[in-house]
């Protein structure tokens, strides 16, 4: 049986969702990150030398990074469910926004959260300029990267449902973290109604209540 090593408030509610939509059997060990620093707790490191979440195991198996996990749960247990067939436009869409997910929009996301910090963690004798320039990098680089990033996104779901085509895949399981992300910082309806429209449609799915009924608390970091 598949186990995942659950991290509250983290990426691998993701893991949870997908193993709902599969109605897959799986167990959930769950971990609690330091009240202080918001990492994850030493004991993970047993389970992944890293000791970072999401990690699931499978037997033997240990399999690291939302991306690969989800190619590894679609690849062995999905039976052809939520992954386009191979050769089609679909298919391609799909690859394309699971590695995006993670790759273009998150990163931009964690170097927001950690600038935020960094405006607030410093002494408040130089806090002026630890925003000043905080805020030059936000204004100057992340902001319109992400925004872009965002407006992309709006667009692609004009052209179907789903981010690869009219069916629910793994891609769109991949995007959800990034994407709540965005909404917790800023509510997304006014300039991309259609990415609010896809958290929506998510949140209603009864697989995605299931996974968070398994997972426990969830609330976003970004």
């Amino acid at each position: 049986m598949i186990t995942v090593h659950h991290l509250e408030n983290s990426r691998s509610q993701r893991v949870l969702w997908l193993l709902e939509e599969l109605g897959l059997d799986y167990e959930v060990r769950r971990y609690e990150r330091d009240k202080k620093t918001s990492l994850a707790p030493p004991e993970l490191k047993q389970i992944h030398p890293l000791g970072k979440s999401p990690v699931i195991t499978d037997g033997d198996t240990t399999v690291a990074e939302t991306g690969a996990i989800i190619e590894y749960i679609i690849g062995r247990y999905g039976a052809g469910r939520l992954i386009p067939p191979e050769g089609t436009p679909e298919r391609l869409r799909y690859t394309y926004w699971l590695h995006a997910a993670e790759g273009t929009l998150m990163p931009f996301m964690v170097m927001s959260l950690i600038f935020n910090r960094i405006e607030s963690a410093v002494p408040f004798f130089i806090r002026p300029i630890a925003k000043a320039i905080s805020g030059q990098v936000k204004s100057g680089y992340l902001t319109p990267n992400i925004n872009a990033s965002l407006a992309y996104m709006e667009a692609e779901l004009a052209k179907s449902k789903w981010f690869a085509g009219d069916e629910l895949t793994g891609a769109d399981i991949q995007l959800s973290f990034p994407l709540e992300g965005a909404a917790a910082r800023a509510r997304l309806g006014a300039e991309y109604p259609k990415l609010q429209a896809f958290i929506e449609t998510i949140h209603a799915r009864p697989a995605y209540k299931k996974a968070l009924d398994r997972g426990g608390p969830y609330s976003i970091l970004v």
